[in-house]
């Protein structure tokens, strides 16, 4: 059975060609999402989830010139050490952007997959950053306020994109999953959700929500409008929320006191 007239199947299996641009797919699951929702899921992982990862491998490339300009060390690594992580979020930007990579994914039913599991590798690097960086205060090696800023900042920035685009793929099965006629249940739960009437009929979060979500959550430890409900994301946001306090109790904190 193909999917009806505006509508595309979510599909595991492969994808047939009917005409020189017209792709059509075999429906696995008996489920249907709408050809604009499929359009807008697009535009978020080609334009806004691109964006929050380029800005990520931004300042990591930043620290790592600086670094290696000045001199810089990590517990006595080089300050090309920053680069390390730009690997896998080299790979998740073309799982996110470009058009070869997602498809030969999709079909594969492997991107959500993919992308997820890119994204716990880039987080593990950075919790492992900040531990170095820790280890590197302890014993005395961080004597710059500024170095020890920009190594803060870019730690804080990472936590904050990656755990965004984390809330982004698991609430409600991922951003495609949440706006089939049956989705599963709420990860989250948005002020809209609660009253419809605060927002337009169809509304639903977009990636911004979730990194506004990851980015409150990392400034005030805790969750402000959107509350969370089970207990993946309220262990994600555990995570978050430990990995930010200590990065600004401990690193930025010391930052200010040998700021000069």
């Amino acid at each position: 059975m193909l999917a009806s007239a505006g509508t595309r199947a979510i599909t595991r299996t492969k994808w047939w060609p009917v005409g020189p641009s017209v792709v059509v797919q075999w429906m696995v699951d008996n489920r249907e999402v709408s050809t604009p929702d499929i359009h807008e899921e697009q535009v978020e992982s080609r334009y806004e989830a691109t964006v929050g990862v380029g800005l990520v491998i931004g300042l990591q490339v930043t620290l790592a010139l600086v670094s290696v300009d000045r001199g810089w060390t990590l517990i006595g690594f080089p300050g090309w050490v920053w680069l390390i992580p730009v690997v896998p979020e080299a790979a998740l930007l073309m799982a996110l952007a470009l058009a070869e990579p997602r498809h030969r994914l999709e079909q594969m039913g492997r991107r959500r997959t993919v992308a997820l599991a890119l994204v716990g590798v880039i987080t593990a690097a950075n919790v492992l950053a900040l531990v170095a960086l820790i280890a590197s205060l302890l014993s005395a090696q961080e004597k710059s306020g500024g170095e020890l800023l920009l190594k803060g900042a870019t730690i804080w920035g990472t936590n904050v994109m990656t755990f965004g685009l984390l809330f982004w793929e698991v609430d409600r099965g991922g951003p495609i999953r949440r706006r089939e006629p049956d989705p599963p249940p709420h990860d989250f739960q948005f002020p809209q959700d609660e009253n419809p009437t605060l927002a337009e009929g169809d509304w639903h979060p977009r990636l911004a929500d979730y990194v506004y979500v990851s980015f409150t959550n990392a400034i005030a430890f805790s969750p402000t409008d959107a509350m969370p409900l089970t207990r993946r994301v309220k262990t994600m946001m555990l995570a978050e929320s430990a990995i930010s306090a200590t990065t600004v109790l401990l690193v930025a904190a010391r930052a200010v006191n040998i700021l000069r």
